[in-house]
């Protein structure tokens, strides 16, 4: 399993925070059905549209260039290997937020991965320009390119795997439009409280998905990285291409000046799978890495 797809199951998360884990479509994991797929009528829309736009984003931002994150990846019980994203410096005026992910020494005997993906966000409303994945998997080398039109609410996206002709899919989203890398880092701004509504479309191996979450409580929460005060997001993630289609997302962010990822859990038709984070380091502030506890409770 590829953990940049391991990343969007959890990361599909629930309010764009969770959206880094990337689950493989049974129909179009495998090359050959790809192409097919592509030819395909795309399926009337029959996702109810969101009621409401997504909130204004809360200031000053929690994160800033130099901010490195560490998780783990777990699969259906067993550690699946480890991912890493980084904000870096604004270049061309959008702010890139930078994802790797690889399988570790175990489920490279299955599936061999190593990946990185990139979303241009504006600086200040976080809203995706491009987004762009390069994967290497088993030596097959997966590489997708995806345009918003943020003004147009349209998604253009780019791919191709090993030397097989180039694809391309077109999308339209509804009234939010995010990327599945850099929605983590939105679902950070949110004024998160008690039974907040949230409900945005997102891009993530190569479709739309629209999430529709909310707000649970604040819990107390223990993490590798000690205990926090942390908000804990549900939600559930329809591909509205397919509506039947749909994955259950938790996301837990803490509730302080830094409003960390500090886990997300998505479902898949094997179980469940998990990021967690493992490690924090901040431009200012002493890094902070795990203390050795093996799970998450709360």
């Amino acid at each position: 399993m590829s953990p940049l797809r391991t990343l969007f199951a959890a990361l599909l998360s629930l309010s764009s925070a969770s959206a880094w884990a990337q689950l493989p479509d049974a129909e179009t994991d495998a090359p050959e059905a790809e192409s097919a797929k592509a030819e395909e009528p795309t399926a009337p829309l029959t996702v109810a549209p969101c009621n409401a736009a997504l909130p204004a984003l809360r200031t000053p931002m929690a994160f800033m260039p130099g901010e490195v994150l560490e998780f783990d990846l777990d699969a259906m019980g067993a550690q699946a290997g480890t991912m890493t994203m980084r904000v870096h410096k604004q270049k061309d005026g959008h702010l890139p937020i930078q994802v790797e992910a690889q399988t570790n020494t175990f489920f490279s005997k299955v599936r061999r991965v190593r990946g990185s993906a990139t979303a241009y966000l504006h600086p200040r409303t976080l809203r995706p320009k491009r987004y762009v994945e390069d994967t290497l998997e088993n030596e097959q080398r997966r590489k997708v390119e995806v345009a918003f039109g943020q003004k147009e609410r349209t998604v253009k996206v780019d791919y191709q795997y090993g030397k097989r002709p180039k694809g391309q899919f077109n999308y339209t989203f509804d009234k939010d439009g995010l990327d599945v890398a850099g929605a983590i880092y939105l679902l950070r701004q949110l004024p998160l409280k008690d039974n907040l509504q949230v409900c945005f479309d997102v891009y993530g191996v190569r479709r739309m998905w629209r999430m529709q979450g909310t707000v649970v409580k604040r819990e107390q929460v223990t993490t590798p990285l000690g205990q926090f005060k942390a908000w804990h997001m549900t939600g559930t993630a329809v591909r509205l291409d397919r509506p039947k289609q749909k994955r259950e997302v938790h996301v837990w962010i803490s509730d302080d000046a830094r409003r960390l990822p500090l886990a997300a859990v998505g479902t898949i038709d094997l179980g469940a799978v998990r990021a967690t984070l493992t490690s924090v380091s901040r431009p200012g502030e002493k890094p902070q890495k795990s203390e050795g506890q093996e799970t998450m409770k709360w």
